[in-house]
């Protein structure tokens, strides 16, 4: 029997605000779709929260026993400068400036975006979609949008009618925000009174002569707008309604909120069913942001090139402190939290490798099965990493018991613990055996050979030489523990 059906899944559904148990539209399948990067330039390490919890996400679905088609697009054409359709293309002012075609910005980004993620362990998604190769699809979006009197054309450009929509339904249903207080709120700009409304939204931009990316429409040589292309390439390849839309909670408005109303206006159904959205990361109490130069580049962590860290660190480490804090929650990042989550990972690998190496019992004195549904429960509570990550150190307690011979597991049991440990910390988190952990053969031959020559000295009656092995080991966070059988060891 497939695991989802063991297992109630509940989900914080942005869109209704409360925690939901997940409903795939067609049992055992899920559709999810989620906003990627713009390329124009390097994705820094906030940018790859979000892409890293989704990661979790589509792993445990797999986990789980359900087919998963997991969405996730490539912005390579249509991200203006700001919200207000202001601007130029990102991506056309980034190959303006330095005198390059648009396609090698995004090809040198896509790459490095692809490498970010390869490096972090990420399973890349089912479908990756971009926007330039959807144009003739966007347009097609556009005329229906106009056809049914939720859009209007205005010098070559085409604009969202935010008003007429609202008559009709809710613009405003996922963030909250009403139209009236935008109204409110929004002070007339010079350059937009091609539209109706300022809270119109462009479908369709008219390039100017300086505008590099252009493409033929009825309308007039132009670019797709920025929102246009997720509500395109969401329903191409999921559905007019599909179950799990992911992203950022920047992009909720306006970005996600004209999504739904251009999706639900060519369809008449709401476009998803989950709406899902992660929190920020903050850099030393900040926001994380390149408009501000508070940021740090993912490979910067692994290579130790930054001046914000006191020296390199693992991807693993990374992803587990990225994993020790809800998807919801704010997340402060910082050399002493990275340290201190080093030294956690260093804990819990240690313990999974030295699984191979314990032999069963003749009963046990851990309840596998309860640890076990406590684990599940923790990711089926809308996939709370933390809780689980202290159910996998309940683990390691364990694991250090047996080492000690406090604790023994049956064969059975033995066999269901190491399964499920190495399911939850390598199948659904994604952690990696990181550089130390492949190294813990030879620190482990290193050690069994100190104490070697400490059992030695100890039956010379060397009782100096013995201590300061002991010592020495001890402030290089290496613990001995003399018991009956021999003495054993253990890292801090």
């Amino acid at each position: 029997m497939e695991l989802y059906k063991e297992n109630q899944l509940k989900i914080y559904n942005s869109l209704t605000k409360e925690k939901e148990v997940f409903k795939p539209l067609t049992e055992g399948y899920v559709g999810m779709y989620v906003c990627g990067p713009t390329v124009y330039s390097n994705a820094h390490l906030g940018n790859v929260r979000t892409f890293m919890f989704f990661d979790v996400v589509y792993r445990y679905l797999l986990h789980l026993g359900y087919k998963v088609r997991y969405v996730r697009n490539i912005t390579d054409a249509g991200h203006l400068e700001n919200d207000a359709d202001e601007g130029e293309d990102r991506i056309s002012k980034k190959a303006r400036l330095e005198e390059i075609e648009p396609m090698e910005v995004v090809q040198k980004y896509t790459v490095d975006f692809h490498n970010v993620l390869k490096n972090y362990n990420f399973l890349p998604p089912s479908i990756e979609p971009t926007a330039t190769g959807h144009i003739v699809e966007q347009i097609e979006m556009i005329k229906e949008i106009i056809d049914k009197g939720f859009a209007y054309e205005v010098n070559g450009s085409v604009y969202f009618d935010v008003l007429a929509y609202n008559e009709k339904e809710n613009y405003g249903i996922l963030s909250g925000r009403k139209v009236e207080d935008l109204i409110h709120n929004t002070r007339a700009l010079d350059g937009q009174t091609d539209k109706k409304n300022p809270q119109d939204f462009a479908l369709w931009k008219k390039a100017d002569e300086r505008h590099i990316m252009r493409w033929p429409s009825p309308w007039s040589d132009g670019f797709p707008g920025w929102h246009l292309e997720c509500s395109v390439m969401s329903t191409k390849y999921l559905g007019e309604q599909f179950d799990i839309h992911g992203g950022g909670m920047d992009l909720k408005f306006p970005h996600h909120e004209c999504e739904i109303a251009q999706s639900q206006t060519c369809s008449g159904i709401k476009p998803v069913n989950y709406w899902m959205h992660t929190n920020m990361l903050l850099l030393n109490s900040q926001k994380m942001a390149k408009s501000t130069g508070n940021f740090i580049l993912p490979n910067q962590i692994l290579s130790g090139e930054n001046d914000i860290l006191p020296k390199a660190f693992s991807a693993s480490v990374v992803r587990f402190f990225n994993m020790q804090a809800n998807y919801r929650s704010i997340l402060d990042f910082s050399g002493e939290a990275l340290e201190a989550s080093e030294k956690g990972h260093a804990k819990l690998m240690d313990a999974v490798a030295y699984l191979d190496k314990i032999s069963a019992g003749n009963t046990s004195t851990f309840d596998v099965q309860q640890w076990k549904n406590d684990c599940y429960a923790a990711m089926n509570d809308d996939f709370n990493t933390p809780i689980l990550i202290s159910h996998l150190f309940e683990a390691v307690k364990v694991i250090n018991q047996i080492k000690e011979n406090k604790a023994s597991l049956t064969n059975e049991d033995l066999v269901e613990f190491k399964a499920s440990l190495n399911a939850f910390v390598f199948d659904v988190l994604g952690l990696m055996h990181d550089l130390n952990t492949n190294n813990s053969e030879k620190i482990e031959g290193v050690v069994e050979l100190l104490i070697k020559l400490r059992k030695e000295a100890r039956e010379n009656k060397d009782w100096a030489l013995s201590d300061q092995i002991r010592d020495e080991l001890l402030g290089l966070g290496i613990q001995l523990k003399d018991g009956r059988e021999g003495t054993t060891f253990s890292i801090n």
